[in-house]
């Protein structure tokens, strides 16, 4: 009997996966490189979309939200733009968009 274990994908390599779509490649390039099937990568943005929608929702009146809630949303959106920073980093340096050394001269 062969039992094929369910692999688990961290949420680094989902956001990366994400961010190569995001970016322009299609999603079935992207999953043949990576290695997992297209499915895969719609849902995980189908996902990763209904989360911006919950964090950017509409929200009551002015004044509802606690200092604290409104403390845990403002650092879970910078914890958010911070890995998107990242992996544009890493993306950038893939593709060959970073700098280019600078010419020399004196």
């Amino acid at each position: 009997m062969n039992v094929k274990s369910r692999r688990r994908f961290s949420p680094e390599f989902k956001a990366q996966a994400l961010e190569l779509v995001a970016l322009g490649k299609p999603v079935d390039v992207v999953a043949r490189e990576l290695e997992v099937g297209p499915d895969l990568i719609y849902s995980w943005r189908r996902k990763a979309e209904k989360q911006t929608q919950l964090v950017c929702g509409v929200e009551g009146a002015v004044g509802d939200r606690s200092a604290a809630d409104e403390l845990r949303l403002l650092r879970r959106q910078v914890a958010n733009l911070q890995i998107e920073n990242d992996i544009l980093k890493k993306a950038a340096i893939i593709l060959g968009t970073s700098n280019p050394p600078k010419k020399g001269g004196s």
